[in-house]
């Protein structure tokens, strides 16, 4: 992998950090594990620093992967489906995705979404006797990870033997959680117990991302090499730009710029490694956004013309041998005079590099940016507020009611906006804007490639119109990879929550194995809308809803 800087007029900034990081010993110190790197306490950062060794400790657990893949093999398992929720589940997305799947392999879905849909889609395709499902949460307890498993356990068991149904289900958690002691209790086929001092979302190069990655038939050895060397790259005490430590040199690059108000950290990958982005995200997000500070990772967004982009944009370009998809564009927006780093990868397995470089960038982005990479303070509310509403609904049988600030056709307005129509509302809504602010579309609907062509055609109308950042995640998912982010940040950011009834539900088992439920998934996912949309409030966060009513959900906003 190869790195290139253009940074502008920043660049001497970014010699001035980097002679002060070299001062203040913090390679040093953050390969001995000094928490004072990043706090005065060493409570939840002494016991965060396994990813520093994971690479190693892995190496000589792959074989053991691999004997379960070669058993799954010739037991005739073709699919594999991932239960979780962001750290655990988006390494083996980007894998999947990037390499797909090998013959002889499973072929391996991730599920991440309460959205009874997108649950369904699997229950309709898969193959009980032949699918093996990974059930992967570090707490063991993660609400909606615990739902997908109680669903499909009781779905497995209508459908097989009974003492078939564990041998179709593998776990990936922390020893001693309550998922850990389900495993045992239901007799599943494997538990993994990863590092507990590694957390979530610095977990790409532990048992969460590499056991997926081996039973799809990925070389899990090839990606440890590569993370090994960037692993000794990342040891250098040397800072200079030319030839110094990677890790620290983009981590400065990162927290220098955002404390110069360059905070929108524009992700542009090669086609092929474009999920990529998706877990930076996460990391770079859930990390740095609290305390009223944060870096807002920008992913997935149309190539514009440079004007299109306000000067709070830095630019990370990652970019595969052979391709040029995005050389014209970067060009452009490099001469224009945006800053931008280029990393150039060599192959595909250079992402087990980067998994490795990208944890240590973040780590010393927050370490300038003065908090702690590892906690997530803000996250507790949105869950907080929906545990809360789900009592009530499991009380009285329905979920609070809210009245709309407008209803027009089959689309509900809710909100503190005074407008005639949805799209007068949604430009009232965004003219609240000022320099520097962002726009972050939630839409707990569906995952569909035609809803994320919709999100897409939105997010550049606003930025093209306004000139300002835009975001789109899926929910709940994004609660895991920017909910920490959009409750912790400075308060730029403008939402937009996008709701819809559901076709299909699903119910929810009280217990695995149990006939019987309270709840289903449709009602969970309201409930999360719900809980976060009242979390930003309390947080002082503007905030607007649009509820498109039933079928198949359009998005008629003309900005």
């Amino acid at each position: 992998m190869a790195l290139k800087i253009n940074i502008g007029d920043y660049r001497h900034l970014l010699d001035a950090v980097l002679v002060e990081l070299e001062k203040d010993r913090i390679v040093d110190r953050i390969w001995s594990g000094d928490y004072t790197v990043w706090g005065s306490e060493p409570a939840e950062i002494s016991n965060r620093l396994g990813w520093l060794n994971s690479p190693q400790a892995m190496s000589g657990r792959i074989d053991g992967l691999r004997q379960l893949a070669f058993e799954l093999r010739e037991e005739n398992y073709t699919h594999a489906l991932l239960l979780g929720m962001g750290g655990s589940s988006l390494a083996p997305e980007v894998l999947r995705k990037t390499f797909g799947f090998s013959e002889g392999y499973l072929d391996l879905a991730v599920l991440d979404s309460t959205d009874p849909g997108a649950l369904l889609y699997h229950a309709d395709r898969l193959d009980p006797a032949r699918t093996l499902f990974i059930v992967a949460t570090k707490s063991g307890a993660t609400t909606e990870t615990i739902s997908f498993l109680k669903y499909f356990y009781k779905w497995m068991s209508d459908k097989l033997a009974a003492e078939a149904v564990g041998d179709h289900f593998i776990a990936i958690t922390d020893p001693g959680s309550p998922l850990a002691e389900l495993a045992d209790q239901y007799s599943f086929r494997a538990s993994y117990l990863n590092d507990p001092d590694i957390g979530g979302r610095y977990s790409a190069l532990s048992y969460f991302g590499l056991l997926p990655a081996v039973l799809m038939g990925v070389d899990a050895g090839s990606l440890l090499n590569h993370s090994f060397d960037m692993v000794e790259s990342c040891r250098k005490t040397g800072l200079s730009v030319e030839d110094g430590n990677p890790g620290v040199i983009l981590g400065a690059v990162m927290g220098m710029l955002a404390e110069a108000d360059l905070d929108k950290l524009t992700i542009v990958t090669s086609p092929r490694i474009a999920s990529f982005g998706n877990w930076v995200e996460q990391l770079v997000a859930e990390s740095t956004g609290k305390n009223g500070k944060g870096i807002l990772p920008v992913l997935e967004e149309l190539p514009g013309a440079p004007s299109a982009y306000g000067d709070d944009r830095a630019f990370v370009y990652l970019k595969t041998k052979g391709d040029n998809a995005h050389d014209t564009a970067m060009e452009a927006i490099e001469r224009a005079g945006h800053p931008v780093v280029k990393l150039y990868l060599d192959d595909l397995y250079d992402l087990g590099g980067q998994f490795f470089l990208w944890e240590m960038a973040t780590a010393v982005a927050c370490h300038l940016l003065k908090v702690n990479p590892f906690d997530q303070p803000d996250v507790e509310s949105a869950k907080s507020l929906t545990r809360k509403t789900m009592v009530e609904y499991t009380e009285i049988g329905v979920l609070p009611h809210e009245v709309p600030a407008l209803t027009s056709g089959e689309t509900a307005v809710y909100g503190n906006v005074k407008a005639d129509s949805p799209e007068e509302t949604l430009a009232v809504f965004l003219s609240q804007a000022r320099p520097g602010d962002y726009v972050a579309i939630q839409a707990y609907l569906q995952p569909t490639e035609e809803t994320d062509r919709a999100l897409s055609e939105l997010r550049t109308k606003i930025r093209d119109r306004y000139g300002f950042a835009t975001t789109a995640g899926y929910g709940p998912r994004y609660l895991h990879s920017t909910g920490q982010l959009h409750k912790g940040d400075t308060g730029r950011g403008l939402f937009i929550q996008l709701t819809a009834d559901d076709a299909r539900d699903a119910l929810i088992p009280d217990e695995i194995g149990s006939g019987t439920s309270s709840v289903t998934f449709s009602v969970l996912k309201r409930a999360q809308a719900m809980g976060d949309r009242k979390a930003l409030l309390d947080a002082g966060r503007r905030v607007i809803r649009f509820h498109l009513g039933a079928g198949a959900p359009k998005l008629p906003f003309q900005t």
